[in-house]
């Protein structure tokens, strides 16, 4: 029996402790938030916190995640208030919108760690999250934002 916590609740799996977080958190819990992209920890869509860092979950068994805090896009704010939340909003970030919750899960961790990023430091940290519409700038500037409000 694998314990984890999930979003501030307790959970337990039964199964293959092998199986990836993703299909965990997206098939038995329901916690579809959480995209799957590509499989093979290339595209971010898949990003979650464990213990406050950013993993790919598409890659993260659920064993290695026994013990620990995983916080997805549903559980960083449950109303959606985020500072990241609100600067996606009022940026317009989205537009087809399937990366967009990896990437804030990637940017909270950014701002968590650092504060007030530079560019630089943005570009450095995000440069794995993948937006194949290209809303690389508005991310930025989101991000931005979100700072500034934090």
């Amino acid at each position: 029996m694998i314990k984890l916590r999930i979003n501030g609740q307790e959970k337990q799996y039964d199964g293959d402790g092998e199986m990836p977080l993703l299909w965990y958190l997206r098939d038995e819990l329901g916690l579809t938030g959480t995209k799957f992209g590509c499989g093979i920890a290339a595209c971010g869509a898949c990003t979650v916190h464990l213990e406050g860092e950013a993993v790919r979950s598409c890659q993260t068994p659920v064993s290695a995640a026994e013990g620990m805090s995983v916080t997805t896009i549903e559980g960083l704010d449950p109303e959606g208030d985020h500072p990241l939340q609100k600067a996606w909003r009022a940026q317009a970030v989205p537009q087809c919108g399937y990366c967009q919750t990896g990437q804030i899960m990637q940017a909270a961790a950014l701002l968590k760690q650092t504060p007030n990023p530079t560019d630089e430091d943005i570009d450095s940290v995000m440069w794995g999250n993948i937006c194949r519409c290209g809303t690389y700038t508005r991310i930025r500037s989101a991000i931005r934002a979100a700072a500034k409000e934090a």
